[in-house]
C-alpha cells in the first residue's frame, strides 16, 4: 500500500502539471460518459420491455400473416374468419379475437394527417391487455359502438397532432366520416403510439366498405404452462386451414413473450456494438494515459534518483506511479459519470417533449460503481509498464541524469 506522504508526493505531482493532466482525463471521461449514456438508455429499454411482458401479456400468444408490405399498407396480409376459428379450437386457447390495423387518413379542417387505426372487439381486448394501457380520459369502446373513437393521448395535446387539441364528445374526421371522440387512451411514449385511433371491430366495414377487410392480428389468451404445445396446435390447425405445408407456412406464431425476447437480442447486439465503439475511446484514452505517464518518467527521472537514495524501495517507485495513473482514472470516471448523468438527463427530457417518453434513462449503483471502477482499473493498466520501468531505474544513473 502506498503511504500518505508518498500519496501527497504523487497528488503534488498531478497538480503542478494541470494541463498534461486535464488532457488525460479529458480523454478517460469522454469515453466513460459515452459509455455510461448508451448503457443507462440501454438499461431504460430493458426496463420498459419488461414492463410491456409483465402480468397479462406472459399468457398471449399473437399469430401474423406473411407477406411483402407493411401491416395495414398492404393486401399481402389476409388472416380470415376461417383462420380465427382454427386458432379458437386449438388445443389451450381460451379465447381469440382478431384485430384490424388499418393505415387512416384524419382532417383538421384543412390540415390532413395519416396515422393507424386499430379494431377490436371490446368483448375480448386482449390487444388492450398486451399494450397495458388504460383509459386516461372518458371511456373505453362498448360492443356495438358505431360512429365512436377513442383516440391516442397525443390528440388531446395542443400542436402534437393537430393545432387544436380534442376533447371528450368532439368530432373528429377519419376516412371522410365524423367520429364521435368518447375518450383518450394513457400516454404510452411513442409518438406512433400516442396517434393511434381505435374503433370496434363491428364498425370496420362501416369505414371501408369497398374492401374486403381482413385480420392483421389474431391475438389468443392461452394455457401459459403450456404454451409451446399450444404454438405447435395453432401452428397445426392453421396449417390445414390454409392447406399449406410445413416449412411453406404464409403465417408465424409467437408467444408475445418469445417476440419481446426477440426484440431483446436484437436490442442486446445493437446496445453491444454501440458500446464497443465506445470502448474504441476507452482504448485510445489508455495511450494517452500511458504516454502522460512515460513522460512524467522520463521528466522526474533525477527525482526518482534522489527518493530512491534516502531510501525508498523499488515497489515505493512502483506505487506512486501506479497511483498517479489509477487517480487519474478515477478523476476521469467520476466526470465521465457527472456528464453522463447531466447528458442522460437532458436526452430523457428532449426525448419525453417529442413524444418518445419510454426512451428514458435507467440509473443503477451498479452502473455508477462499475464505471468509476473500470476507469481506474484503466488508468492503471496504462500505467503499470511506466511504473515498473521508474522502479528500475537505479540511483547512482538517475543522479547523473541530463
Amino acid at each position: 500500500m502506498i503511504s500518505k506522504e508518498m500519496m501527497v508526493y504523487s497528488l503534488r505531482n498531478i497538480w503542478n502539471r494541470k494541463l498534461r493532466s486535464f488532457l488525460t482525463v479529458l480523454s478517460i471521461f469522454m469515453g466513460i460518459a459515452t459509455i455510461f449514456i448508451f448503457i443507462s438508455f440501454g438499461l431504460g429499454l430493458y426496463e420498459y420491455i419488461e414492463k410491456t411482458t409483465a402480468g397479462t401479456s406472459a399468457d398471449k400468444i399473437i399469430v401474423q400473416p406473411k407477406g411483402a408490405g407493411l401491416i395495414g399498407l398492404s393486401d399481402d396480409f389476409v388472416l380470415t374468419e376461417d383462420d380465427l376459428r382454427a386458432v379458437e379450437k386449438s388445443s389451450g386457447v381460451y379465447e381469440a379475437t382478431g384485430v384490424y390495423i388499418k393505415a387512416v387518413e384524419v382532417k383538421q379542417k384543412t390540415k390532413t394527417k395519416y396515422a393507424f387505426l386499430t379494431a377490436y372487439d371490446p368483448k375480448k381486448p386482449l390487444i388492450m391487455q398486451i399494450s397495458n394501457v388504460g383509459v386516461d380520459e372518458g371511456r373505453g369502446l362498448k360492443s356495438g359502438d358505431k360512429g365512436k373513437v377513442v383516440l391516442g393521448y397525443n390528440y388531446k395535446i395542443k400542436d402534437k397532432i393537430f393545432s387544436e387539441p380534442y376533447e371528450l364528445n368532439d368530432k373528429i374526421e377519419v376516412q371522410g366520416q365524423d367520429l364521435r371522440v368518447v375518450g383518450f387512451f394513457e400516454k404510452v411514449g411513442s409518438p406512433q403510439d400516442d396517434s393511434n385511433i381505435y374503433i370496434t371491430n363491428d364498425f370496420i366495414d362501416d369505414l371501408y366498405p369497398d374492401k374486403n377487410n381482413s385480420y392483421s392480428w389474431i391475438i389468443a389468451k392461452v394455457d401459459s404452462e403450456k404454451i409451446k404445445g399450444v404454438v405447435l396446435d395453432v401452428e397445426n390447425n392453421l396449417r390445414k386451414t390454409r392447406d399449406v405445408k410445413k416449412g411453406k407456412e404464409d403465417f408465424f406464431v409467437q408467444s408475445f413473450e418469445d417476440l419481446i425476447k426477440s426484440y431483446s437480442i436484437v436490442l442486446n447486439i445493437i446496445i453491444g456494438f454501440v458500446v464497443l465503439i465506445a470502448l474504441i475511446s476507452v482504448i485510445v484514452s489508455v495511450i494517452n494515459t500511458s504516454n502522460t505517464m512515460v513522460t512524467s518518467v522520463l521528466e522526474r527521472v533525477k527525482e526518482i534518483g534522489i527518493i530512491k537514495s534516502i531510501g525508498a524501495r523499488n515497489s515505493d517507485i512502483f506505487d506512486i506511479f501506479l497511483f498517479e495513473s489509477g487517480f487519474l482514472g478515477f478523476v476521469g470516471g467520476v466526470l465521465g459519470v457527472l456528464l453522463g448523468v447531466l447528458f442522460t438527463t437532458i436526452g430523457g427530457y428532449v426525448l419525453e417533449n417529442l413524444g418518445w417518453g419510454f426512451l428514458q434513462p435507467s440509473y443503477s449503483p451498479y452502473l455508477f460503481i462499475g464505471c468509476i471502477l473500470f476507469a481506474v482499473l484503466t488508468g492503471a493498466i496504462s500505467g503499470v509498464l511506466p511504473a515498473i520501468n521508474a522502479s528500475k531505474i537505479k540511483p547512482v544513473d538517475a543522479l547523473r541524469y541530463e
